[in-house]
């Protein structure tokens, strides 16, 4: 028995913002963003749109493409490091939405790698024979949690917002969830990061010096992500391959997290990996942490980069660090 993926969706609000609109906002360029990211332009939200509105529009999607109906999913996972509210949880602001109470809602919240943690929890459960059917959904609502000043461009200028999400279901047969890994170092957790509000100070979770102070806003040493990003998605790839007993000229397509181009084009480089077996989102939409792998997964199906029978490779690093990676015949 094996896990399958039975649909995939996405979803991109539709208001772009592009690196000269950045511009305007910030001491940066176009040939700035492009030169050192890759980044062209990204989705920004508008208005109250929330995580989970997102989230909607890619689990329906995902449901359509599975021929699935809501009443039928045993579990909900949503992997999200920007909920609608601090609590409850995305999960159960998403199921009230589906229309689906009762079955579990859990939120996973593993940054960019959250996505691929979401798919190993449902792999287990569906494994296990505990549920049946599960919707794994990544959302993220990065644009109204950014500084954007030229103080916060070197973050502000790589995150968008959007959804995707899949069904996954029990399959006897070659097709579906092959292997996944999962990985952390927290002695790195404060190199990426939010540092308010916090427990770690006595008083006010926030208050107006921590504001002031741009605390609330995401901080990041570059340069260490950098250099632990090209060197565990390489391990965590080949981790995965040699688990199956796969090499990278088995893989048809590798839809991996994007937070930077350089950083895809080491791990392609390492890997020897071919320029046409890559999947790339980012020059359009940015980073969107969790959300980054499940719409990767949904344009290339769509786009028919995706077959039926194609192995198909995946994996992330980010905060935490975390870092992740997962081979799925498709």
């Amino acid at each position: 028995m094996k896990t399958r993926i039975l649909g995939t969706g996405s979803f991109l609000p539709p208001g772009v913002v592009t690196n000269n609109d950045l511009g305007r906002m910030m001491d940066t360029s176009d040939e700035w963003i492009v030169q050192r990211t890759g980044i062209r332009e990204r989705r920004w939200v508008e208005g109250a749109t929330t995580t989970t509105d997102l989230a909607l529009e890619a689990a329906r999607r995902a449901l359509e493409s599975a021929d699935v109906a809501a009443g039928e999913l045993d579990m909900i996972i949503f992997a999200t490091l920007s909920p609608d509210h601090e609590f409850p949880g995305a999960g159960c602001f998403l199921q009230a939405k589906l229309g689906v109470s009762g079955i579990p809602a859990l939120d996973v919240r593993q940054q960019c790698t959250g996505f691929l943690h979401g798919l190993s929890i449902a792999d287990h459960f569906i494994r296990a024979g505990t549920y049946k059917k599960i919707l794994l959904v990544g959302a993220e609502i990065h644009s109204k949690g950014l500084d954007k000043t030229t103080r916060g461009r070197e973050i502000s200028v790589l995150f968008g917002d959007g959804a995707g999400a899949v069904v996954l279901g029990a399959h006897e047969g070659r097709e579906g969830i092959l292997t996944t890994h999962l990985h952390a170092d927290g002695r790195f957790a404060r190199e990426l990061w939010v540092k308010a509000p916090t427990q770690a100070v006595s008083g006010e979770r926030i208050n107006a010096e921590m504001l002031a102070a741009g605390e609330h806003y995401p901080q990041m040493n570059g340069r260490m992500v950098f250099v632990n990003a090209v060197k565990k998605m390489p391990e965590a790839l080949k981790e995965a391959l040699d688990a199956a007993g796969a090499t990278v000229n088995d893989v048809d397509l590798f839809v991996l997290h994007q937070a930077n181009t350089r950083i895809s084009e080491m791990v392609c480089s390492q890997l020897q990996i071919p320029r046409e077996k890559f999947f790339s989102t980012i020059e359009k939409y940015g980073n969107t942490t969790a959300a980054t792998i499940p719409i990767g997964l949904d344009e290339a199906v769509r786009s028919g980069r995706i077959k039926p029978g194609m192995l198909v490779a995946t994996a992330a690093f980010g905060s935490g660090f975390t870092w992740a990676s997962a081979l799925v015949r498709w």
